[in-house]
């Protein structure tokens, strides 16, 4: 069995996580829509060994700030792609909004054009204008959205998996191309997907893309658990993390499946300086450059989901103002989360706790010796199996880590040296699940 290793993916974010990535003298204020800026990204983080380049996804508009995300994924993606040869490519595609077929078609024809390097990020939308964008006047509740997400996985893997070994022949001289026997209808009707199938296209290097998952609810957990390979989640806290980590494993088991069959990957907002003051220092020089509509008090009262009008900078937080209704107080729905991480700060200011620029993902302000430490300790004791990456800016950020941290966990031995596998899902250790 081989050595378990440190997954490390980074967050393609346009510009960067923090809102005035895009006005700093180098950034590259187009990179919101610029194909380029996303194939140089992905090409850093493969010469940084990083396992995938992630792409998150929504449908519309922000009405303030920076447009973070803009281009479709799957046309993005493809830019990645072409301009690398070893690292994984992820993105985001919703089941709410798009049809099985089209997702099993597009990734399909991803995972072929990567030689095999593709994963498809299973997201649900809940956001309502862009619901409006594709059609709802009202969004379905949760419990339809994850059922719907359970389903259209069911006829997306189906579909990957309607040519069985030996379907494609290719024999010039007999003149047969394909046999016909051997690819199979899927043939399903669900409550809410009629899909006949096959698929037009082979299986692809590594037979099906890999699947991960976002979303800590109890119908994310469950769809993690019966069908993801990774799954990406957010942890302030590593006491906490741990229970969540053994909990999603457990669950895993329960479908039969393995439970390192799974890759557990919380979401962090690394700052890298060669002392932690140094990297304060970044963050505060950041946080000058204040948007007209996005100012840090602003937007740490919008990820909490409070008037910010009723917080006094120089007070902290009062707790009394959460409301324990789900997604109604926390805008990433990691409820729990947002309360423990306000009631272990409650020495702090919220203009301490806004300078934090924290949304929902943990942040690790420090030298490199410190977050590599960090790091180790989440992997070694059951909290983590690897992290999704979110940089304050991109590439600048990126490259810090690299330069710096990256060596750090090389010498823990925890991390590769050399990209050894050829597929994503080698890379991952969960092999094509044929019948």
């Amino acid at each position: 069995m081989s050595k378990r290793t440190l997954h490390l993916n980074v967050n393609v974010i346009s510009a960067g996580a923090h809102p005035a990535a895009w006005r700093l003298p180098e950034a590259n204020p187009r990179a919101f829509f610029d194909p380029a800026h996303y194939a140089n990204i992905a090409k850093i983080a493969e010469a940084g060994l990083f396992d995938t380049a992630f792409m998150a996804d929504n449908s519309y508009l922000h009405p303030e700030g920076y447009p973070n995300s803009g281009l479709d994924p799957i046309v993005t993606l493809s830019a990645m792609a072409a301009a690398t040869s070893r690292i994984g490519l992820v993105g985001s595609y919703s089941t709410t909004f798009h049809h099985p077929y089209g997702i099993a078609r597009s990734f399909a024809s991803l995972d072929h054009l990567s030689g095999g390097r593709m994963g498809w990020n299973v997201v649900t939308s809940r956001n309502k204008p862009e619901g409006l964008n594709y059609g709802f006047t009202d969004l379905p509740d949760r419990e339809t959205r994850y059922a719907r997400a359970a389903e259209a996985v069911e006829v997306v893997t189906a579909l990957w998996d309607s040519w069985k070994p030996g379907a494609l022949v290719l024999d010039t001289t007999s003149g047969v191309a394909v046999d016909r026997g051997l690819i199979k209808p899927i043939d399903f009707v669900g409550e809410h997907y009629s899909v006949a199938g096959p698929l037009q296209l082979p299986p692809s290097p590594q037979g099906r893309p890999l699947i991960t998952q976002a979303g800590g609810s109890e119908g994310g957990v469950d769809l993690a658990a019966r069908f993801a390979d990774a799954v990406f989640t957010s942890a302030l806290f590593i006491e906490p993390a741990r229970e969540s980590y053994r909990k999603l494993k457990e669950a895993v088991a329960r479908y039969g499946r393995s439970p390192e069959s799974i890759a557990v990957m919380p979401g962090i907002n690394p700052v890298v300086g060669s002392t932690e003051e140094e990297a304060r220092r970044r963050i505060a020089e950041h946080n000058e450059i204040v948007t007209p509509v996005g100012n840090p008090i602003e937007r740490f009262a919008k990820w909490v989901g409070v008037d910010p009008d009723g917080l006094d900078p120089d007070r902290p937080f009062p707790l009394e103002l959460l409301k324990s209704t789900g997604d109604t107080y926390s805008s990433v729905g990691f409820d729990t989360a947002t309360r423990l991480y306000l009631e272990r700060n409650q020495h702090r200011t919220v203009r301490e706790l806004a300078a934090d620029g924290r949304q929902g993902h943990r942040n690790l302000v420090g030298s490199a010796e410190q977050i590599a430490d960090d790091l180790e300790e989440w992997f070694r004791t059951g909290a983590a199996d690897g992290f999704v990456i979110q940089f304050d800016t991109l590439p600048g950020g990126l490259e810090l880590f690299i330069e710096h941290v990256v060596p750090l966990l090389q010498k823990k031995g925890i991390f590769r040296r050399e990209y050894g596998e050829n597929t994503l899902r080698e890379r991952f250790g969960v092999p094509y699940p044929r019948e």
